[in-house]
């Protein structure tokens, strides 16, 4: 009891020096620094592993799992040079990098570039200027990011005394993966022509499985942190799993969460976070527990609760521990965890989430007053019929039909015999390539057919949910005015699933204005949206069987991908691209693709 005492109160000092930092820092002129080139070479390939008892070839760069770490300065320029060994088709998006007027860069095959073919190079540049804190990188094609991914960190120009929060004494990656024992772009394969017996075979933090896990009786090494009595810690923490969102707790421990996807957050103290795939939170911990002690650093899947389909999803767990007492081998503590079915727990974390004082890109702080466009976009599964017939037997008939995942019921797929990247065909003004008539579609405002969203009869196969099952294919995409302020409310469903939905949008951030649970009503639920301080986030997780609302100003040229982060979800076809024209000048229009690209 004294320990929790102890640990509540050293963190609600942490929140009460972040506020006062919070107030000097927006308020003080620190002398600036140069900004730098930054230069890596990411060699791709196939690296042998054994673990489980089992040993197979995985896709890694430069060896290494998680992969390198690229470290930066807000205002540097990154050039990466990646060097495709593997026998994969990929390439490698920023996750969370603005790329402004660089849509060139994003890194999304067919999307923004041709994929780098096996024993093929490509080079990466792009800057980091107006961004601070944590992001992330990743392979963008055929499940490979579950083995091909790593850090990005983003540090203030002025140093880390400009942090808005106590300068900690460490900063330390937390990556939280999966362990596939399968060829992932099988597995994508897969899924895309709607098969799903494929699950992971456990968890991961730091690329190690933790002692949960065995081969034979031997546990497997977990990853270790090891802090120093009385130090703060500034944990970077990355969802790179390609599944799940997960519960992280710390046994004796609190968090002070202040960032989320680079953008500073007002100081929360809470003793669990909730990560999705693709979001990043940066939490302070202080090591104020007693040191003779060793504590379990503890990631839970959670998945919705029935009826929605219950799949093997294995937590993992690290330790904590002190380096005064780094040879003590007594039993760790393990943290009281939440249920994996609590996504109420999820809910309330994010909703205690608001943006902190200091300025975003462009010095961008307020939120557009109004939106000149309104999207109502509803996030669910249904099923198209194979071979491109029309009709067929649905409700599981996988002879005769397949299942998608669909935004306003139109599935994103891009046809085989594509030739031309939407990014080149849109900038050029050129039809694409292989793709034919009937499959570009632009997404609509709303749903072809409104209906009881979230009624879980329609989870299961059956009469209920078989009458709306039928669901079109194509290139979907959306054309934006530039500097257009776009609300877009995502609506998950009950349509197969009940899953909830973390929506990533390439090349901006979104303001999340509100979220609830069950059907958004405008008339009731948009008196509730935050215009003073909502978070500012590049994903946005969409409650199971709920609603979030999100603003943006399209402000950047290009052809930007927005897709759930599940990568089932975007196997199966939970996409769009955001199409942005350019501007009036040529400071707001996409500037020709690079020399070299």
């Amino acid at each position: 009891m004294k320990r929790c005492q102890g640990s509540t109160t050293a963190a609600a000092a942490v929140v009460a020096a972040v506020s006062m930092i919070i107030v000097l820092v927006s308020g003080t002129a620190i002398p600036s620094a140069a900004a730098a080139a930054v230069e890596h070479t990411f060699v791709v390939s196939q690296v042998n592993m054994t673990h489980l008892c089992k040993e197979m070839a995985f896709t890694v760069v430069n060896g290494q799992l998680p992969g390198p770490t690229i470290e930066v300065t807000e205002g540097d320029t990154v050039t990466v040079h990646v060097v495709n060994k593997s026998p994969y088709n990929l390439t490698i998006h920023w996750h969370g990098v603005y790329q402004l007027l660089n849509c060139w860069n994003d890194g999304v095959p067919m999307i923004t570039q041709r994929p780098i073919q096996p024993n093929h190079n490509f080079t990466y540049r792009f800057n980091v200027a107006g961004q601070e804190g944590t992001l992330w990188w990743h392979a963008h094609d055929a499940f490979l990011r579950g083995t091909v991914h790593g850090a990005l960190i983003i540090r203030p120009r002025h140093g880390a005394a400009s942090y808005p929060f106590p300068r900690p004494h460490r900063e330390v990656p937390i990556i939280i993966g999966e362990w596939w024992e399968k060829d992932l772009p099988q597995v994508d394969r897969n899924m895309t022509n709607g098969y799903f017996d494929d699950y992971s075979s456990g968890s991961t933090i730091n690329g190690k499985l933790g002692d949960l896990f065995n081969c034979s009786g031997v546990l497997e090494d977990g990853y270790v942190l090891d802090v120093e009595p009385g130090k703060t810690y500034l944990l970077r923490i990355i969802n790179a799993a390609l599944f799940s969102e997960y519960f992280l707790k710390i046994a004796g421990h609190r968090f002070t969460v202040v960032a989320s996807d680079a953008n500073y957050l007002t100081p929360y103290n809470t003793d669990v976070v909730v990560i999705a795939p693709g979001e990043t939170l940066d939490a302070i911990v202080v090591a104020d527990a007693p040191p003779s002690g060793r504590y379990y650093i503890a990631a839970q899947p959670i998945q919705a609760p029935p009826p929605d389909t219950q799949t093997p999803e294995y937590a993992t767990r690290g330790t904590l521990q002190y380096s005064s007492n780094s040879r003590n081998s007594s039993a760790a503590v393990m943290p009281e965890m939440p249920h994996q079915h609590d996504t109420m727990r999820s809910f309330y974390f994010r909703g205690n989430l608001t943006a902190g004082a200091r300025l975003h890109r462009h010095g961008r702080r307020h939120v557009p007053a109004r939106a000149d466009e309104r999207l109502f976009v509803t996030l669910g599964l249904g099923s198209v019929c194979r071979h491109g017939g029309l009709s067929c037997k649905r409700g599981g008939n996988l002879k005769e039909s397949i299942v998608v995942a669909n935004v306003n019921n139109v599935s994103f797929h891009i046809p085989a015999a594509a030739a031309t990247p939407i990014l080149e065909a849109h900038y050029y003004h050129r039809h694409r390539a292989g793709a034919g008539a009937g499959e570009e579609e632009e997404l609509a405002d709303r749903p072809p057919r409104a209906y009881n969203y979230t009624d879980q009869a329609l989870t299961p196969f059956g009469p209920e949910e078989m009458r709306l099952e039928a669901t079109s294919r194509a290139v979907v995409t959306r054309r934006f005015r530039h500097g257009a302020t776009v609300d877009v409310v995502f609506q998950s469903t009950a349509m197969l699933q009940g899953d909830s939905n973390p929506m990533h949008l390439h090349g901006h951030d979104v303001f999340l204005l509100a979220q609830g649970i069950g059907i958004y009503d405008a008339a009731r639920d948009e008196g509730k949206f935050n215009l003073v301080n909502p978070p500012r986030k590049n994903t946005v997780l969409v409650p199971n069987l709920g609603w979030a609302a999100v603003r943006f100003v399209a402000d950047n040229p290009g052809a930007w991908l927005m897709h759930c982060h599940f990568e089932f979800h975007l196997s199966m076809g939970m996409a769009a691209v955001f199409i942005v024209e350019d501007g009036p000048t040529v400071d707001t229009s996409l500037p020709p693709p690079p020399e070299d690209f």
